[in-house]
């Protein structure tokens, strides 16, 4: 998988608005105290641990919106492995505004950067099988797009985006419905022709009743690998299979040794610490 950058107009108003939140009312008042007005500077972001690099888009715009003056030269792109000393990037420009957006710059990368590494790691353990770690929808509010691109970033693909992606009946629409195949076909009932059905299934029973009405993708949840082993065998095909629920680096590999097409990790970005990354002086 290529990965594609995102179009600065995404980036632009959540790192604008990130910046007027640190610059509060008056600015940056220690910096403009204590840096003189002419003052250049040569700085590096440089990794403090090992790691996979993400969000050197989204740092370059926060200096770059605070002065465009600023140039950022990057030396790692995004996807990158690191090791602590790496040099990410190089800075060059005014001191003032590198100091200014030095924090936003840094917790957009260090975050994403997180999100990333996490990803890289599980994908590692299930090296080998068919099986691809995708993302959920939980995400930081707002950030939903920089983080989706920071697991891409780290080799993993990406699950629905919104609410208005495709069709996911989950437990909750099933037991208000009265059952799978109620639920099914009032989707069925409901979509266009283009919109995918995917349905959360608990047992191999539920499963049966999906594949009967024919859905495109089972959801398998918090099942066995011995289980799911078995409902990759039922559906023979005919939909994809996606794991979900207590996914972490030891469970992932028997997991993806039952066939499975794809497993779902929530804390990828909801829980993974960041990236530990530095702003660091050069002379």
């Amino acid at each position: 998988m290529t990965l594609v950058p995102l179009p600065a107009i995404m980036l632009e108003p959540l790192v604008r608005s990130a910046l007027l939140e640190d610059l509060g009312r008056a600015g940056d008042i220690t910096t403009d105290a204590i840096v003189p007005a002419g003052s250049t500077a040569k700085m590096v972001l440089a990794a403090r641990q090992p790691g996979v690099v993400a969000g050197l888009d989204v740092a370059a715009l926060a200096f770059r919106l605070i002065d465009p003056a600023i140039a950022m030269k990057p030396h790692r792109p995004d996807g990158s492995r690191l090791e602590p000393g790496d040099v990410i990037a190089t800075l060059s420009g005014p001191t003032r505004g590198v100091l200014t957006a030095e924090r936003v710059a840094l917790n957009f990368l260090s975050h994403l950067s997180g999100i990333a590494t996490a990803t890289a790691g599980i994908v590692e353990t299930v090296r080998g099988h068919r099986a691809k770690i995708v993302c959920t929808r939980k995400t930081t509010p707002g950030l939903r797009a920089f983080e989706k691109y920071a697991v891409r970033a780290g080799g993993g693909w990406n699950h629905r985006f919104g609410l208005d992606d495709a069709v996911l009946i989950k437990d909750n629409h099933i037991a208000i419905a009265g059952g799978v195949s109620m639920a099914i076909e009032r989707a069925k009932s409901h979509l266009g022709h283009l919109v995918k059905i995917e349905v959360e299934v608990d047992t191999l029973g539920q499963l049966e009743e999906a594949l009967v009405l024919g859905v495109d993708a089972v959801l398998l949840d918090n099942m066995s690998p011995e289980t799911l082993t078995r409902a990759v065998a039922m559906v023979g095909g005919r939909a994809i299979t996606e794991a979900s629920g207590r996914v972490n680096s030891s469970t992932a590999p028997a997991i993806a040794a039952s066939g499975v097409d794809f497993i779902s990790v929530g804390w990828l970005t909801h829980s993974a610490p960041i990236l530990d990354i530095g702003l660091d002086m050069v002379g």
